[in-house]
C-alpha cells in the first residue's frame, strides 16, 4: 500500500532536486548554500543494502537496510525514486522527503539522470523543482575529473560517458529542468543556484 502523501507540507516548502556530472561541482555549491542558509535546507536521507563503511551511522549518512526490506518499500510504492549500483540498492523515500517539509525546511536532493525521470513521473509525488548544473564543455569536465586525481582511467572513461548522456538529456526535450546552470565561474553558478532556490522560500 502506497504511503499517504502530506501535500500541504511539500507545497509550502516544495522539494528541489539538483542534478548534473560527477565533476560539474553540485557539492561545493551545496556545501556553500547549506552553510549561507543553515536553518532552511535539509538534504533527504536515502535508504541503502550496502553495508556501512568506516563510522556511517545509520539513520546520519544513510538509512541502511536489507534487499527484502528494500523491495518491500519498492512494492508499497514508498520511494520517490530509486536505482541499483555496483550490486546495491539505492532509494530516496517519500518519507525522508516529507520529514524535511514537516520540519520547515526545503529538502533538497541530489540524484542522478534516472532518479530525476523517476522523480518527476512519480505518480502521487508533488512536483519539486528541477536544476541542472553543468559543466562549461565536456573537455573542461575532463579536466576537472583528471585534476583531482582520484579516478583510475577506466573510472575517468566512464564518469564521462555518464556525463555526456546526462548533458543531452538535460537540454532534451523531455528534460523536466526548469533551469540550467553552467558552472563557468563557481562564484557567478553559486549565484544562479541561490537565486533558483532560495527565490522560492525567500
Amino acid at each position: 500500500m502506497a504511503p499517504a502523501i502530506s501535500t500541504a507540507a511539500l507545497s509550502a516548502h516544495t522539494p528541489i532536486v539538483i542534478s548534473g556530472p560527477s565533476g560539474a561541482g553540485k557539492s561545493t555549491i551545496l556545501a556553500r548554500l547549506f552553510a549561507d542558509y543553515p536553518s532552511k535546507f535539509g538534504f533527504s536521507i536515502s535508504h541503502t543494502t550496502r553495508a556501512p563503511r568506516g563510522a556511517e551511522q545509520d539513520g546520519r549518512e544513510y538509512y541502511f537496510v536489507t534487499h527484502d526490506e528494500f523491495q518491500k518499500l519498492v512494492q508499497d510504492k514508498g520511494f520517490v525514486e530509486h536505482a541499483q549500483f555496483g550490486g546495491n540498492c539505492y532509494g530516496t523515500s517519500v518519507k525522508a522527503v516529507q520529514d524535511i517539509a514537516e520540519k520547515g525546511r526545503v529538502c533538497i536532493l541530489d540524484i542522478e539522470m534516472e532518479g530525476v525521470k523517476q522523480v518527476a513521473n512519480h505518480p502521487t509525488f508533488p512536483r519539486p523543482r528541477f536544476l541542472f548544473l553543468s559543466p562549461p564543455s565536456m573537455e573542461i569536465l575532463e579536466k576537472r575529473l583528471r585534476s583531482r586525481a582520484t579516478d583510475k582511467e577506466e573510472a575517468i572513461l566512464k564518469r564521462l560517458n555518464q556525463a555526456s548522456v546526462e548533458m543531452d538529456f538535460a537540454n532534451s526535450g523531455e528534460a523536466p529542468h526548469d533551469k540550467i546552470v553552467v558552472n563557468d565561474d563557481l562564484d557567478k553558478a553559486y549565484e544562479e543556484v541561490r537565486e533558483f532556490v532560495v527565490g522560492n522560500e525567500a
